[in-house]
């Protein structure tokens, strides 16, 4: 899971030896000077990974995801794949919670958990000399986790602090009022950590129901990277994955209706500056013009100070430290977001600023300057991702959430320099909607 449950627990990666670091530092220097081959790895019970084989360190790190996020939570227990998420490693088969931490740290071990809105996920990390014995924790982990009452009331504990702060953090307010906004009562709208009361409301028995029901090794996406060949992780697979159930009783959830008014709603906040978040419709992942969508946003608002949202809000006018946008993309719908944020004098001529840079960008289009800038650094920065064990092997796991080809990696580059100015100005005229651009303020904003 996040830090929020590891504040005192010191990582494995601080107790590994000092050349072990140079050895990985070596390592950073070298991965991404050569294309990598990934395989796909298929054990005897069908469960299948994407693997980068690489022995220049004796390290294996393996990523998972599930489609068991928060959206699957029963209503009146929202927050349950989260609080699951931080409880399966505190104790598991004949473990307690004290002696199973103290088991990893004593091996480099590294193993956390961590729930989204549409995914379960997880992360293992070890030296290849104790790979059997890492696999096996994790086999623990997901088949046999104890949720003994001393770490389920200090984890709950944890997570409620986390949501009380958060229910006072204006971006938080303004993000979930937007989403309230534009989608209504839809589970996607529901944080997912969950609210007090139905946090306070999940019990132990749910917390086993949830691993019994949610998990399967049908909808596994498995990305692992490092010393490990395919014939060793093929068995590691099915040693840790095939007492899963074949497939998840998950429930089914509807797609959302997006409503857009184009309208800003103002939530009224004592506090001297203002947050905004705005935002449209986006694209799925699968969507066949995701890398020219992804070129534009980072024209418009990703590209940080090469973004035009950044020149023209912070650099020329300085009405804000920054002017964002991004796109977000869940599994039953795509959102395109913006925010910023300012003294509240200067909110009004800041959400102008951001609505008139939108409908520029969708009646115009980029430069090609622009787009020749934004392609240099896509690309360039593209190979800086892999420069270790986790990098790839979480990229690996997105490229089989997302039905990615094994040789994505090294074609993905290839896709954003296929990108033209007339495919980003032809979406741009198709997706962007200035007019339905929404927003919501938390704050005392005037001009608004």
């Amino acid at each position: 899971m996040t830090s929020l449950f590891r504040l005192a627990t010191p990582t494995a990666a601080r107790r590994l030896a000092p050349t072990v670091f140079a050895l990985l530092f070596l390592c950073i220097l070298v991965l991404p000077a050569r294309a990598m081959e990934v395989q796909t790895v298929t054990s005897a019970k069908g469960v299948t990974a994407y693997l980068v084989s690489d022995s220049t360190l004796p390290i294996v790190t393996l990523d998972f995801s599930l489609p068991a996020g928060s959206i699957t939570d029963p209503v009146g227990k929202r927050g349950l794949a989260y609080l699951a998420s931080g409880l399966i490693d505190e104790g598991a088969g004949e473990y307690d919670s004290q002696a199973f931490r103290e088991h990893l740290q004593d091996l480099a071990i590294e193993l956390h958990f961590d729930a989204g809105r549409d995914t379960f996920n997880g992360t293992l990390k070890t030296t290849t000399d104790n790979l059997d014995e890492a696999f096996r924790l994790l086999r623990l982990a997901l088949t046999e986790p104890r949720f003994d009452a001393e770490p389920v009331e200090r984890i709950r504990a944890q997570v409620l602090s986390s949501i009380r702060r958060d229910d006072e953090d204006p971006n938080t307010i303004a993000f979930r009022a937007w989403m309230k906004e534009v989608m209504g009562d839809h589970p996607y709208t529901e944080d997912e950590k969950g609210t007090v009361d139905s946090v306070a409301a999940i019990t132990a028995d749910d917390l086993r129901m949830f691993m019994k029901t949610r998990l399967s090794r049908k909808d596994l996406s498995i990305g692992v990277a490092g010393d490990v060949d395919a014939g060793t992780l093929s068995a590691l697979l099915d040693e840790t994955f095939g007492s899963l159930p074949e497939k998840a009783n998950l429930p089914q959830v509807p797609k959302p209706v997006i409503t857009l008014t184009g309208k800003t709603t103002v939530i009224d906040r004592d506090i001297p500056q203002s947050m905004a978040v705005l935002g449209q419709k986006g694209l799925l992942r699968e969507d066949p013009r995701w890398h020219v969508a992804y070129v534009l946003n980072y024209i418009l608002g990703g590209g940080g100070f090469s973004s035009r949202l950044t020149e023209e809000v912070r650099e020329k006018r300085g009405l804000a430290y920054s002017a964002y946008s991004y796109l977000y993309p869940f599994r039953l719908t795509g959102l395109w977001i913006a925010g910023t944020a300012t003294q509240n004098a200067r909110m009004g001529e800041s959400l102008k600023v951001i609505r008139d840079q939108w409908r520029r960008m969708a009646e115009e289009g980029p430069t090609a300057e622009e787009l020749k800038d934004a392609k240099t650094y896509l690309t360039g920065a593209w190979p800086l991702r892999f420069t270790s064990t986790e990098a790839v092997a979480g990229m690996l796991a997105a490229m089989r959430v997302n039905d990615l080809p094994p040789d994505y990696i090294d074609s993905r580059n290839a896709k954003v320099e296929a990108v033209t100015i007339e495919d980003i100005r032809k979406l741009a005229k198709e997706l962007m909607d200035p007019d339905a651009l929404t927003a919501v303020v938390v704050g005392k904003p005037e001009g608004v």
